[in-house]
């Protein structure tokens, strides 16, 4: 949950304990000669490519934060191996508070039981700042399938008689979209294929193209195609209809009550990064996801701005590891490398 009640004194009070980073507390005072002071720049290493919701999500928040944190604040598009490759690039970084890493949540609670060799240990390597963003995932197909087929039920029934075609995309293996259509097949009793991609815009030019049948993403990467008839979106993972997309059904409407998911961001500083420097990191980017023009651009695309403390996210790391350990060991799901 995003915590509103961040006082400014509270903000400068972290950066004052923080001795690489305490010319941050500038950022409170405008104008003043400690702005100078400011590290030159703070790099996010992103785990998505340019366009998709990890990029946007990180390209937003370096805006809020330049001249806030760093005199510039720069997207490092790390993409590869589900995110891994901007894991590995965090932990070669210096922990002196000028590096972090926007990934989803999935590197710290779904790859540690999805990898049989990660070449990283989340609870050591990844130090926990924030939160960034929360968004809905959508199920949608293409013109693959016949648009006689609107719902969950007849697209799996198509699936049936159509085994050759069967398939469905993800932004890559061990994402939440992976194990989210994962589990629905699952449960519908039927084998699909899984395409992994390098992230969802080049999954999306496939789908709409009629390479692959399905494809689940983040909705706000689906809902500007959808408006477009580009691409017909099926269902919806949250609790109850988004109000982006108040006319799809979700799956729990649709008799896959288990699926509900959310997909979230997160930001990570290096393993060895002291705690000062993470409560600082975190207040900057709580006083950043509660500003207009973020949240606008997080609507614009499907999500929702959202912060916590470093202690409040490693806590629902924790408690999603657990659950998440569960879905791998029910879907059979394991990745090698």
């Amino acid at each position: 949950m995003f915590e509103r009640a961040i006082s400014r004194r509270r903000f400068a009070g972290a950066l004052a304990a923080l001795p690489a980073l305490a010319a941050v507390a500038a950022f409170m005072r405008p104008g003043t000669a400690q702005a100078a002071a400011l590290p030159a720049t703070l790099r996010i290493l992103c785990t998505g490519p340019a366009g998709s919701i990890p990029d946007i999500v990180a390209r937003r928040y370096a805006e809020r934060l330049t001249g806030r944190i760093a005199d510039q604040v720069i997207v490092d598009n790390r993409v590869g191996a589900a995110g891994q490759l901007a894991v590995a690039a965090l932990r070669q970084a210096s922990a002196d508070g000028t590096t972090m890493l926007l990934a989803q949540g999935a590197v710290a609670t779904v790859y540690p039981f999805l990898y049989a060799k990660l070449a990283y240990d989340a609870a050591v390597d990844l130090k926990p700042v924030s939160l960034a963003a929360e968004a809905t995932m959508g199920l949608a197909v293409g013109p693959a399938v016949p648009v006689s087929v609107t719902t969950l039920g007849e697209f799996v029934a198509w699936g049936r008689l159509n085994p050759s075609l069967a398939n469905f995309a993800s932004p890559g293996t061990g994402t939440l979209p992976h194990l989210l259509g994962a589990a629905f097949f699952r449960e519908a009793g039927v084998a699909w294929q899984h395409v992994p991609y390098p992230g969802g815009p080049p999954a999306l030019l496939d789908l709409m193209g009629g390479r692959i049948a399905a494809l689940v993403l983040p909705e706000g990467l689906l809902r500007p195609h959808l408006a477009a008839g580009r691409l017909r979106v099926l269902a919806t993972s949250a609790a109850a209809r988004s109000a982006y997309l108040p006319q799809v059904p979700t799956f729990v409407e649709q008799g896959w009550p288990s699926l509900v998911m959310q997909e979230w961001f997160a930001f990570f500083m290096p393993g060895a990064t002291p705690a000062a420097s993470l409560e600082a990191a975190s207040l900057a980017v709580q006083l950043a996801a509660a500003d207009t023009g973020v949240k606008s651009t997080f609507a614009d695309a499907g999500m929702v701005a959202a912060a916590s403390t470093p202690l409040a996210l490693a806590g629902r790391i924790t408690a999603e590891q657990a659950y998440w350990q569960g879905v791998v060991r029910a879907t059979g799901i394991r990745a090698a490398s």
